[in-house]
């Protein structure tokens, strides 16, 4: 694997491989005379359809034959990047899914410590959660306080 992404020039831009160079906006590679001078040598612009543009995990694909030339991109530009090759739809679900586990992971220690003062055993808790160990002790740490622990003695003896 290389640390660069690949432009490449396919003759047939129907398989959709890679990513059409204008779907990721502005790049700085662009503007290098290595790439002004590649694409000229090959009679074609950052615009035609045909020039792809690959991220360095996925530069495997290209298919052998192929016109190509590596190209540093920046972390911004690697994101747009891999974000124009998410097949439509895919991100928005994703996303959906990061939500949905924000929502049930923001009383995850809550929970847990419900789950220890209820007499779950920790590597029970582990076990059904998933969660590291560690995760697990520090919400049970957390959920006991020294109020915790005396009221629940009183409420055991009927006191109050």
């Amino acid at each position: 694997m290389t640390d660069d992404a690949y432009l490449f020039l396919l003759d047939d831009p129907e398989p959709m491989l890679g990513a059409p160079v204008t779907a990721v906006g502005d790049l700085a590679c662009l503007e290098t005379p290595a790439v002004r001078a590649w694409l000229d040598a090959h009679g074609v612009t950052a615009a035609s359809p045909g020039v792809r543009l690959l991220p360095p995990e996925g530069t495997g694909a290209i298919p052998s034959g192929s016109e190509k030339l590596p190209v540093p991109l920046g972390d911004e530009e690697l994101n747009r990047l891999r974000h124009a090759l998410t097949p439509p739809g895919a991100l928005a679900r994703v996303e959906e899914e990061l939500l949905a586990y924000r929502d049930c992971a923001g009383e995850r220690d809550a929970l847990l410590a419900r789950a220890t003062a209820a007499g779950v055993p920790q590597h029970r808790i582990v076990e059904l959660t998933g969660e590291d160990a560690r995760t697990v002790a520090s919400a049970a740490a957390q959920g006991q306080g020294p109020t915790s622990a005396g009221s629940a003695t009183a409420v055991t003896r009927g006191e109050s």
